[in-house]
């Protein structure tokens, strides 16, 4: 602890960064970084990497492989690639993997691999091919740009409801922009991009030329852009070696850097905290990695192999063959805590826990000078903010203790804080583990929830995980246990390896009678898979009848449907079996059907009796009934006389 400080680094006067390792990466790859089209989902998500032969001089004769891990290296899924050449990947705000095709087209697929749907870009685009694609987040959903042949852009804003647009041209236009990007403004996509010297902004309606304000002269090439996770902020990098940092509408300027590099970036990503002044952009060369802000120097570290960043709310994953480490600014309560000779309240009350476990005086001196000043309270609470900030559990430990510690000198001070923080560390802590492999901070966490968190746990077929959380949380049933069941109902149909019999009674046990569980939910997505005797013995635990007929009906079950109904005593529900029925069946077979259920004959005659009296005459005549013939005959005979 004593060198606890050593790897923050100051970025001017007001503000430090510390980069520290969430992972030693065991994943066997077979080919560099540099080598593969990279994707990482934002949120401690899973990485997808594809070697790409396409951009080689001589294509190699062997498909390429896609590959799908965890963020701490585990292999989730490997396919072999039978489809057409990719241009670009990226994950979707539900960690679906968007694979762009050349021609436009574009696969999805889940997290272990399986294929979800297609979707196409255009009929231009197919004839035009594509240069370049961006998969963007907003706040309707996940969205493709795509950059064509014909120089031209076409993009959806959400890829769960599919709408087009075509953008703008852009006058003058001969070849493919330096550089160009994706924006959010004012809850509608853009397209920023630089051609030369020049930056244009396309809308729905034109094409803008855009100047940033206070840019540097003598620029004659934009080299890299970044945006960043909140699409507030823009990062330009020129070919004088600067780096321009503004506002996303390019109207106001937050600095300006001379990097003294020329050569343009691998990767360039923005990494700020949430509610700091603080902005600072991170550039990677093949070599190097730099961050830059709104200060005369910059940090610098040694890359020691390939590295791939990836943007997060609070910071940047940044990942090689061998680790995977976090680079951000350090929380403005971490740091009053642990910078060297801090006064801060917290600062006192960690350093009289630690005398107190030395059963010294000087814990009764710490304490003292906190609480003449008043501070304790405040002392209490940085303490508990800061445990949330780290990354190593001894850490997180030491705080809650200095917490702990100073409440116990606190009439008043309200418990729930420091209980919910320590149930937070333990579920981030459960998840940041290697074979989990979800390395989400605290900030990261909260903006997330725990909802999305359980349904993550539950996409990566991790039930037991997510069983205990609920468990832990004391999360309502049906928002969590019960959920959570189900889905896992739901995958386990899909196990075709197994009898029907076996996973019937499997689900039966483990499921009984959870509340807010649907057995007709789950024989619905057994049916789906073709299992349909699976989900007829599953719709065999589901009480309610009117769950159970509708399903069966549409399996084509429409006897065993009767049978439920009937059973049931709803006598809705019959005469919805009786004329799906009528409709299904030719009329002896429905006749006969009738007979065999008298109930449902009893009924069917009711209703016939005031809709469809030539179908009870045929009733009669089929049942050899002659006395209610009869009647039917003298009641028609009377009808007719009134006539």
């Amino acid at each position: 602890m004593d060198c606890y400080t050593a790897n923050w680094n100051p970025l001017g006067d007001s503000a430090f960064y510390r980069k520290y390792e969430l992972y030693s990466m065991d994943w066997d790859l077979k080919e560099e970084l540099r080598d593969c089209l990279v994707a990482a989902a934002p949120y401690g998500g899973p990485i997808a990497l594809l070697r790409n032969p396409w951009r080689k001089e001589k294509a190699a004769s062997v498909r390429p492989v896609l590959e799908i891990y965890s963020a701490s290296g585990l292999p989730l899924a490997s396919l072999l690639w039978k489809s057409g050449p990719v241009v670009s990947l990226g994950w979707s705000a539900e960690e679906e993997l968007l694979c762009v095709q050349e021609d436009g087209g574009v696969l999805v697929y889940g997290l272990h691999g399986d294929f979800r749907r297609h979707f196409s870009m255009g009929n231009e685009v197919l004839q035009n091919r594509v240069l370049d694609a961006r998969i963007f987040h907003t706040e309707f959903g996940s969205g493709v740009a795509i950059l064509t042949g014909a120089h031209r852009f076409t993009l959806s804003a959400n890829v769960s409801d599919l709408k087009l647009r075509r953008m703008p041209e852009v006058p003058g236009l001969q070849g493919a922009p330096t550089c160009w990007t994706a924006l959010c403004q004012d809850r509608v996509a853009h397209i920023l991009l630089a051609v030369g010297p020049d930056l244009y902004l396309l809308d729905q309606s034109a094409c803008s030329a855009v100047t940033p304000f206070g840019l540097a002269p003598g620029v004659s090439s934009f080299l890299q852009m970044a945006v960043s996770f909140t699409y507030r902020h823009l990062a330009l990098f020129t070919d004088t070696g600067y780096i321009w940092m503004g506002t996303a509408s390019l109207k106001e300027k937050l600095c300006e850097f001379n990097c003294n590099i020329r050569a343009p970036p691998k990767q360039m990503v923005w990494c700020s905290r949430p509610r700091s002044k603080e902005r600072a952009v991170v550039v990677a060369w093949e070599r190097r990695l730099m961050v830059v802000g709104d200060a005369p120097e910059s940090i610098q570290f040694v890359l020691d192999e390939d590295s791939y960043l990836v943007p997060e709310l609070d910071g940047v994953r940044i990942f090689s063959r061998s680790t995977h480490e976090f680079l951000h600014e350090v929380p403005v309560a971490s740091e009053e805590i642990f910078k060297i000779a801090s006064m801060a309240p917290g600062a006192l009350l960690l350093e009289a826990q630690k005398e107190y476990e030395k059963e010294s005086q000087k814990a009764d001196e710490y304490l003292r000078e906190i609480q003449e000043l008043g501070q304790l309270t405040q002392a209490v609470q940085q303490c508990i903010e800061a445990a949330g900030h780290e990354h190593r559990p001894d850490m997180q430990k030491s705080l809650l203790r200095a917490a702990s510690f100073g409440k116990c000198f606190l009439d008043r001070f309200p418990p729930d804080s420091f209980v919910r923080m320590c149930q937070d560390l333990r579920v981030l802590n459960a998840i940041r583990d290697y074979h989990i492999g979800i390395p989400l901070t605290y900030s990261q966490y909260k903006q997330l929830t725990i909802q999305v968190l359980l349904d993550r746990l539950v996409l990566r077929r991790l039930y037991p995980l997510a069983i205990q959380i609920c468990e832990y949380l004391r999360l309502p049933e049906v928002q969590g246990v019960s959920r959570i069941l189900a889905h896992w109902a739901c995958y386990k149909v899909q196990q075709k390896d197994v009898s029907d019999e076996d996973v019937a009674r499997a689900i039966n046990q483990k499921l009984g009678d959870t509340p807010g569980v649907s057995y007709s939910d789950i024989a619905a997505r057994a049916y789906g898979c073709g299992r349909t005797e699976l989900a007829i013995k599953l719709l065999e635990y589901e009480p309610r009848s009117g769950e159970q007929v509708p399903l069966l009906l549409k399996m084509k079950r429409s006897k065993l449907a009767l049978s439920k109904a009937i059973e049931s005593g709803d006598t809705d529900l019959v005469f919805t079996v009786l004329l799906h029925l009528k409709n299904e069946l030719n009329r002896g077979d429905f006749f006969m059907t009738l007979r065999n259920q008298p109930m449902a004959l009893s009924l069917y005659r009711q209703f016939c009796k005031h809709q469809e009296l030539e179908t009870l005459k045929d009733l009669y005549n089929q049942d050899d009934n002659h006395q209610e013939l009869g009647s039917f005959h003298i009641r028609a005979s009377y009808a007719a006389e009134e006539v």
